[in-house]
Formats: structure tokens, sequence, C-alpha cells
């Protein structure tokens, strides 16, 4: 699902980018300097909001795509990040490295959430900000939402992966992820994230592209599913633009001293 860099920018990484300030903002890493540690880095959204914000911060950014992390290395240069192919349950980084660590869309992608938090931990000094932010597939993430229930309507298959069963996505759930890792002062809620699509294509197509769930599940549509998945949509949405608020849930917690 994820190998792609170009794909996964067009279909989500341009609203990852979207949501990367806002998230920081939630998170409250201080003056920011010293190691921040982006988990999950895909193509550098987030390591560039924390660059932007923080110029002398030193970004380690670890993802599993090789395909990703060279995307990103690409993008820095020599300018304060350094990616590694690597796994969140079992980042590559010495304990207690990292000043932050942070993941941005991706607790509900790993093998086991659990896991990776722990790992989080490992890596973050005693009094550093573990942070990460999901969708809120349930209900308020208004792009893949539409999504899902449109082909919950043309396919009833389609309940059976959609996002919204992803544990970390469900209220509370990031939270409580932090919590069993035995980090403190945790606290979260609710990020905001204006999405507009020129046209009706401009939201269609991206989905075409085989990223994440949503596009692994029409790429194994045949021929007449897509047509009829693309015609439910359309009937939903109109020609466009189309214009949508889409909500993400946020959690920081520290490492206790």
């Amino acid at each position: 699902m994820f190998v792609d860099a170009a794909s996964y920018e067009r279909f989500m990484g341009r609203w990852s980018a979207v949501l990367a300030p806002g998230f920081l903002d939630a998170v409250d890493l201080g003056d920011g300097h010293g190691v921040v540690v982006d988990v999950g880095c895909g193509t550098g959204n987030l390591a560039s909001a924390v660059l932007d914000r923080w110029p002398d911060a030193s970004v380690v950014g670890v993802d599993p795509s090789e395909a990703f992390v060279e995307s990103a290395r690409r993008r820095f240069g020599d300018s304060g990040f350094r990616g590694e192919v690597g796994y969140a349950a079992a980042l590559p980084l010495p304990d207690a490295a990292a000043d932050a660590t942070l993941a941005l869309l991706v607790l509900n992608f790993l093998p086991d959430p659990a896991a990776g938090v722990a790992d989080m931990r490992r890596v973050t000094r005693p009094g550093g900000v573990v942070g990460a932010t999901v969708w809120d597939y349930g209900g308020g993430m208004a792009m893949l939402r539409t999504y899902w229930d449109a082909a919950a309507a043309v396919r009833p298959d389609a309940a059976a992966v959609d996002e919204a069963l992803a544990s970390p996505a469900r209220a509370g759930g990031i939270e409580a992820l932090f919590a069993g890792a035995g980090l403190t002062d945790v606290r979260g809620g609710l990020l905001e994230v204006g999405m507009r699509f020129e046209t009706f294509d401009d939201y269609w197509r991206p989905f075409l592209l085989g990223i994440g769930p949503a596009g692994d599940f029409t790429r194994a549509l045949d021929d007449a599913g897509r047509e009829a998945l693309r015609a439910e949509l359309l009937r939903r949405l109109g020609d466009g633009p189309v214009e949508m608020t889409s909500t993400a849930r946020w959690v920081r917690g520290l490492v206790p001293a």
C-alpha cells in the first residue's frame, strides 16, 4: 500500500502536510530544539513542519518503506533530516536518544500499536514528549468516511475493512495506548483540517492509486465494481468543487523523569 511516494502525496500526503502544524501546536514541544524522531515519516511532511518551525532541530525519520525514506532524504538533503529504514516497534535508535518522538497518521497501520508506542517511549529521554495523531475514521474524517459509506452501499463486504475498525482511531484509543505504555500527563483532543477538491475527479482519482486500505479496496474491485463505487460517490458529492472538514484525534504524554 505504501511504495510509491508520488502517489502517496497525491492521495494523503497533501493532507498530512496541512495537519502537521496543528499537531505540533497540540503536542507542545516547547522550544523544539534537540532530536525529534518522526515515526512513520513517509515523504517527510511532519519533518518539514518541525524544521520550518525549529530550524536548529535534528529530525530522525523512520519508515519501513525504503522508497518513502529515500524520497524524504532527497527532499531535505543536508538540512537537519536523517532518514532510516525501520519499524515503529523496533526503532533504530538507542534508549533515551530523542527529546521528542512523534507519529503522524501511523498508529492505526501498525500490526501492534502498543509495541510501537512502547518503543516510542524507549527512545525518548525522561521528561521528553511522545505524541501521535490518527484520523477520526469513525465519523470526523470526511474524505474517507464518505468513501467507506459509499463503498458499503454498493459492496456490503466493504464494512469488514472499513478503517473505522482500527482501535487507535476510536475515541479514547490512542489515550489508552499512551497510558498503557506508562506515559504521564496524557492528554488529547481533536484537530480539524479543511479539504477542498477542485473537481469530483480530484477527489476520486487518487483512490485508484492503491494507497492505504481505501486504495487497496478500490484496486481490488473489478471494472463494474469501481464504476458503481464512482457513481455512488458522484451522487453523494456532485461534480465539485468538493469542500469538507476532516478531524483527527491527537494525544501526547511525557516520559516519566
